[in-house]
């Protein structure tokens, strides 16, 4: 292990992956999500793709804890097993898929992917149908594999909340316990396939420290009065980082 933390203090563009850090945690304590939108686009132009995403998982699953006694507080738990029960099926899936793609297709696949999903929220595509319990499930699986194949399970929960009437800060919440409960499946998987990356585990370690100041930096700067600000300022960050992780700039 001690090879791994040496291997990644020299790691090519670690800076980079550091300044994504402080942009995502801040995000992500404001709002609850849009973390790995930022940190994907730079992850995968620095590392290969399953090892991108076990830097991701790390780094996320740490990051949010200083918040979560909070969102078990405010949150809505029988809400977040649903999204996940779903997510349990989709994820699997995703890796998988993941597995049969090239590097150089992952780099471009998690950009554009953002992208998109990011062009959908800010244009206001929401879900319009009744949240049962089965749609729910359905979109924690569509969440799923979106993690599994881009590391991004987050936009199509968030597409479905914002439909919602829920107060912001239950949404906040329910995000946060949804994107910890895909981080565990998604440690319990990649251990369980044998593709748990040394180094890329050396740097979300490294990592989470920074992340998790910058979680409790945006938790604290959280209002829900400035919530048209802070979406247009994450929103930039995000397209920022889709674009900048593209590997043309390689």
């Amino acid at each position: 292990m001690p090879e791994a933390f040496t291997t990644a203090l020299a790691l090519p563009g670690l800076w980079w992956l550091v300044g994504a850090i402080v942009a995502a945690g801040l995000v992500r304590g404001f709002t609850g999500f849009g973390s790995a939108l930022i940190i994907m686009p730079a992850a995968s132009s620095v590392l290969d793709p399953f090892a991108a995403l076990v830097f991701l998982t790390v780094v996320e699953f740490w990051g949010p804890l200083p918040n979560l006694p909070a969102a078990l507080r405010t949150g809505q738990r029988a809400e977040a097993l649903r999204l996940l029960a779903g997510a349990a099926v989709g994820l699997p899936l995703g890796l998988w898929a993941l597995s049969y793609l090239a590097p150089g297709v992952f780099g471009w696949l998690v950009s554009c992917v953002v992208l998109v999903l990011l062009m959908l929220v800010m244009t206001g595509w929401r879900y319009r149908g009744t949240l049962r319990s089965g749609a729910i499930a359905a979109v924690g699986g569509v969440g799923g594999f979106l993690g599994g194949i881009a590391g991004v399970p987050g936009p199509p929960v968030i597409m479905l909340y914002m439909a919602s009437a829920l107060p912001i800060a239950t949404i906040r919440a329910n995000f946060l316990l949804y994107l910890l409960g895909i981080d565990l499946m998604m440690i319990a998987v990649i251990v369980g396939i044998g593709l748990l990356d040394m180094t890329a585990l050396a740097a979300g370690l490294l990592c989470v420290p920074v992340y998790m100041l910058a979680n409790v930096a945006g938790a604290w700067l959280f209002d829900p009065d400035k919530e048209r600000l802070f979406r247009a300022v994450a929103y930039l960050t995000i397209a920022a980082s889709a674009i900048l992780g593209l590997p043309v700039w390689e």
